[in-house]
């Protein structure tokens, strides 16, 4: 995708993925519309008339989500007529994958026309597995298959790899206090307060940070996953890793990314098409790549995503300044920096997913906007985001700021 940029990128705040949360009342393509408004007051009214397609990413696409989102919120934020749209699931990594399919068409075609990428994901509206594939819910079609909730995978890597609790708790309690410096600190600009139908601010800044969690906190907390893995997932997993004795299940409600509600979009192009526009870019790609691995294990493919990305780009892991790395569950974060050793203070330097929450579809395309908007309040250059998801896809992005 030699010479594609990325020209701005706005996320909402996340908000508590359940009724009652503070975006719950809203529908997801007014969060698309929102996002599309903040673009433009930033760039200009004509800015997006130079816009040629849309692409969202979306896990749950059914009810409030169904009818082709990505058409239903260009609609709905008064976007081109002409504009293109498509709507795209790939479990966890979606709004990544959304972005990298933009940025290869733009590439592919060489044209002056920019592009909106993204993802949305409102799990009030929209619960996990809500759409009851025959994959979740048929014993016989999961077993065959190997379908194992993500959670319980999360075990099986804090087993493999001799993870302990008093690790998990560490990981998590680091992510909840860098988040609540971070807003505490401000400056986080790349979010926009997400307004309700008569202008008041309904959320402003991520719902689910808890400033006060501690390691005393957490210890109190029993692991949440021993009946599920009894169900008959523990059998598959130890089918599959027939080393092991015993899943030790080990992860809480504490050490899974809360569920949420939120959205994030970027705007990208050839420097043509930014020029033809009038806008200035911010980054460039240097290599976007999605990977697959084991589906029992499952949380694994984001580490050979970032592999590829690293090796496409010709950059090694310490040349990176800044790293966005999706805390898809606590033992996967404590996993990377032992097998990778990054310097600790890259690493989602603002708080990452366990804190923040993970609204499925959106994920990628909000680390993107993150991992752009950080580089340019750290002073940084290179960065790289990373994404896990349910069973074994992974995706990876590095940028350049120019």
């Amino acid at each position: 995708m030699a010479g594609i940029f990325l020209f701005e990128a706005v996320r909402t705040p996340r908000g508590k993925g359940k009724p009652g949360g503070a975006l719950s009342g809203l529908t997801p393509h007014e969060l698309v519309s929102q996002l599309a408004g903040a673009l433009r007051s930033r760039l200009g009214e004509t800015a997006l008339d130079q816009v040629t397609s849309l692409t969202l990413g979306c896990v749950g696409q059914i009810g409030a989500q169904g009818g082709q989102l990505a058409l239903v919120s260009k609609l709905h934020a008064d976007l081109p007529p002409g504009m293109t749209s498509r709507t795209v699931n790939n479990y966890c990594v979606s709004g990544l994958t959304a972005t990298r399919l933009a940025a290869l068409e733009a590439a592919a075609t060489g044209d002056d026309r920019l592009r909106l990428a993204g993802g949305v994901e409102m799990m009030s509206l929209v619960p996990f597995l809500a759409d009851h594939a025959h994959y979740y819910d048929d014993p016989d079609t999961a077993r065959a298959l190997r379908y194992v909730p993500v959670p319980l995978s999360a075990d099986l890597m804090a087993t493999m790899e001799g993870i302990s609790r008093e690790a998990l708790d560490a990981i998590t309690v680091r992510s909840h206090q860098r988040a609540a410096q971070a807003w505490a600190r401000g400056g986080l600009d790349e979010v926009i307060p997400v307004h309700g139908p008569d202008g008041t601010v309904l959320l402003a800044q991520d719902e689910s940070v808890r400033p006060d969690t501690s390691m005393a906190s957490l210890a109190r907390l029993a692991p949440a996953f021993v009946e599920m893995g009894a169900q008959g997932f523990d059998d598959v997993m130890l089918a599959a890793r027939p080393e092991l004795a015993a899943i030790e299940h080990l992860h809480t409600l504490a050490h899974c990314p809360p569920i949420a509600d939120g959205a994030a979009l970027v705007l990208l192009g050839s420097a043509r098409a930014g020029a033809a526009a009038g806008l200035k870019p911010r980054a460039i790609f240097r290599a976007a790549t999605e990977a697959s691995a084991d589906p029992v294990l499952q949380l694994t493919a984001g580490f050979a995503a970032m592999d590829a990305a690293l090796k496409e780009s010709g950059l090694r892991l310490e040349d990176i300044d800044r790293i966005e790395f999706m805390e898809a569950f606590a033992a996967t974060p404590v996993k990377s920096e032992r097998d990778y050793a990054p310097d600790p203070a890259k690493v989602n330097p603002e708080g990452g997913h366990l804190a923040m929450g993970h609204p499925m579809g959106a994920s990628g395309a909000i680390l993107l906007t993150t991992l752009l908007a950080g580089l340019e309040r750290d002073g940084g250059k290179l960065g790289l985001a990373v994404l896990h998801g349910g069973s074994g896809v992974g995706a990876a992005i590095i940028i350049e700021r120019v």
